[in-house]
């Protein structure tokens, strides 16, 4: 899974199993409450809970909410629109809707426009 490209300016994952909810707060630059709501709203988002319903994300829930977070708050998503562009497993069902995908395309069509045009002349 991508990760969106304002999660660059966030902080590395570390390498533990299991984050607390205050913790993937600060990696992901989210509130807590958030998060929750979050969880109501994107079924694929589902921390582990144990001794007091205290959550436990795991670390492929914070690359999710990381990439929530990009379709929210950087994409200008809905809420419903960024649910549509998540698969069941979390990934995103279309992945040229993220915009360093998007500039790499043009790109990628200019380069091959312009060896057509050197091709015909």
């Amino acid at each position: 899974m991508l990760e969106a490209s304002n999660n660059n300016e966030l902080p590395p994952i570390p390498g533990k199993r299991y984050f607390t909810i205050g913790e993937v707060s600060e990696l992901c630059g989210v509130k807590p409450h958030v998060l929750r709501y979050w969880e109501q709203e994107f079924s694929q988002l589902k921390p582990v809970k144990r001794r007091g319903n205290r959550r436990y994300y795991q670390r492929h829930d914070v690359i999710l909410i990381r990439e929530i977070r990009g379709l929210l708050y950087e994409q200008g998503f809905t809420i419903g629109g960024a649910r549509q562009q998540l698969g069941p497993s979390g990934e995103v069902k279309n992945p040229a809707v993220n915009t360093g995908n998007q500039k790499e395309l043009v790109r990628e069509l200019l380069k091959e426009l312009e060896d057509l045009k050197t091709l015909l002349n």
